[in-house]
């Protein structure tokens, strides 16, 4: 299950540890219900948020203390936002049942992310603001889907889970593991066989599909804030979609119905899950994730190779 870092910091909030823990304990009652149901779950939340706001604060009190590099910011943050989980699930499911590993996320280092950055991390700025930032502080900056100006960083592509196998264990063993939080620490393998860390914040829902593929997982949940995905958005037909195969969403990405800053890399991170063998991918909001979840009809979007969606059509 994929849970962006803007439902843990929501976009009309600043960031205070009470928003954080008060949408933490939201995201654990709509996944308690798939706990004990007898779901082995593994999470993967994001840190868009999160992590852009630390930045500036190691930036304004660097005349203090040094300020860390980004590699480094994502992993604070996954212990941060993996700890407040932790307790808010098990708040629900029992002392123990959840466990949050830090993780680390092997990508290419001539990935074409690191010379055009995407990600957009940190709060909202106005044009002037942003503007101003950007020529103080070096910072690439970009308009995000009309809700104001955010920064970006490189977002590369996650290509293997370096703790796969320990988090096989703690999935075998009953709990449920947050793990690649943020999209987890970027690193490239060195020629000694060794890890170095790459200042990027991979895509989380990148992330998530790559997690569930190495797990073989059967489903990959990508939960968001609608509880279905739209198609022609914003616009008089505007419609939700409640069953796509592979093909129809690929056509659908293709023709510019899900734009990069919003839709998009779930649909992509679907479609890179279901060519790995996964049987279907579900976009929806936590509120209606278990309904999602048991089949329900007409609840969130569900994204299955081109021979399942016919199957169920009829």
């Amino acid at each position: 299950m994929a849970v962006g870092g803007n439902a843990l910091t929501q976009a009309h909030q600043s960031g205070t540890i009470e928003d954080i823990v008060a949408n933490a304990a939201g995201i654990a009652a709509c996944l308690a219900p798939l706990v004990r149901s007898g779901w082995r779950i593994a999470v993967v939340h994001g840190n868009g948020p999160q992590v852009g706001n630390l930045a500036i604060q190691q930036d304004e009190a660097s005349h203090l203390v040094p300020p860390q590099p980004l590699h480094e910011l994502c992993a604070m943050t996954q212990g941060q936002l993996g700890g407040i989980l932790v307790r808010e699930i098990d708040r629900l499911c029992g002392a123990g049942t959840a466990v949050a590993l830090v993780t680390h996320v092997g990508v290419e280092r001539d990935d074409p992310a690191f010379d055009h950055p995407t990600k957009p991390i940190g709060p909202f700025f106005g044009a002037q603001e942003a503007a101003s930032l950007a020529a103080d502080r070096g910072w690439d900056i970009v308009e995000d889907a009309g809700r104001g100006h955010r920064r970006v960083v490189a977002s590369p592509v996650p290509v293997d889970i370096v703790e796969i196998k320990a988090i096989r264990t703690l999935l075998d063993a009953g709990h449920v593991v947050l793990a690649a939080g943020g999209g987890g620490i970027a690193v490239s393998l060195t020629a000694d066989g060794g890890l170095s860390a790459m200042n990027a914040v991979i895509d989380k829902d990148h992330a998530a599909a790559a997690l569930a593929s190495a797990i073989q997982a059967s489903d990959l949940f990508l939960v968001t804030g609608v509880d279905a995905v739209l198609l022609d958005f914003g616009t008089p037909h505007e419609r939700p979609v409640h069953v796509l195969s592979a093909l129809e969403a690929q056509e659908y990405l293709a023709q510019g119905q899900f734009p990069a800053g919003s839709m998009g890399p779930k649909v992509t991170a679907a479609l890179h899950f279901l060519r790995d063998g996964g049987r279907r991918a579900l976009i929806t909001s936590a509120e209606r994730l278990a309904a999602a979840a048991a089949g329900d009809v007409g609840v969130g979007t569900r994204i299955e190779p081109a021979h399942a969606a016919v199957v169920s059509a009829t």
